[in-house]
């Protein structure tokens, strides 16, 4: 339940109220204290394995496949996410539920709220499904769900900058127009990384260079993190609002 801070409360009886800033920051540094925690510990225990690649060239660091996918960095990863994915979920049915109050007399943008709902959606089932499909045991499957998130995650970001840049028209509020500037530099920096990603990932596959599958590695920890920072922007757009755990007032108790 999502509640302004000053929300009449005498119906439900509050539990637990926690800050949506608060909220914002645990969900996010879930995964980014993983990623960080399961880099540094390939890298320190298990770095010939981790660095190695199929026509044995020299690399110096390891992609996040191969980073999660080992113990007991891949339990790290997992927990992290599974931690995480439900607060994901909520925040995405908070921005749907924001979108619809903010375009609730604009047909084509409540048609984009609704595809965006899908889209996040659709982002965190994947990063699920190749959280808990590590490449090293069915690699198809963890390809897969790699490619929903990613696809997602681009239209998501795209959807939520063309939503903001309305906001950002029709409102003045200082918050929103951070939000809005930082999510638009956020979606241009992560495409970029992307494509660099995606770049360096088939030149290593067709030539092998030594160095390359590095630098793949280096813009795809880039993509993470500013997909990261991207949700992080929620902390703007909900800074006035609070997260409470209530129990049903008596007269709904049965």
């Amino acid at each position: 339940m999502l509640q302004g801070p000053y929300s009449s409360l005498d119906r439900d009886r509050p539990l637990i109220r926690v800050p949506f800033t608060s909220f914002a920051v645990a969900t996010v540094l879930l995964p980014l204290t993983g990623l960080i925690a399961c880099l540094f510990t390939s890298i320190l225990y298990h770095y010939e394995d981790a660095t190695y690649t199929h026509c044995k060239v020299s690399n110096y660091l390891p992609s996040i496949s191969s980073a999660i996918s080992r113990v007991p960095e891949r339990y790290i990863w997992r927990s992290c996410i599974g931690l995480h994915s439900a607060p994901r979920f909520l925040v995405s049915a908070a921005y749907f539920s924001f979108y619809r109050g903010r375009f609730s007399s604009r047909p084509p943008e409540q048609l984009l709220s609704v595809l965006n709902l899908i889209c996040s959606l659709t982002e965190n089932t994947g990063l699920l499904l190749l959280t808990y499909v590590s490449s090293t045991e069915t690699y198809n499957v963890h390809k897969y769900g790699f490619a929903v998130f990613m696809g997602s995650s681009l239209l998501h970001m795209l959807i939520t900058c063309r939503l903001w840049m309305v906001i950002r028209r029709h409102y003045v509020h200082p918050e929103e127009k951070t939000s809005c500037v930082w999510k638009l530099r956020l979606f241009l920096f992560n495409v970029g990384c992307f494509l660099s990603a995606a770049y360096f990932f088939r030149r290593h596959n067709q030539y092998c260079e030594a160095g390359v599958y590095t630098l793949f590695s280096l813009f795809e920890y880039l993509v993470v993190f500013s997909n990261m920072a991207f949700h992080m922007t929620a902390f703007w757009d909900f800074g006035s609002k609070e997260v409470i755990v209530a129990t049903p007032p008596e007269d709904k108790r049965y």
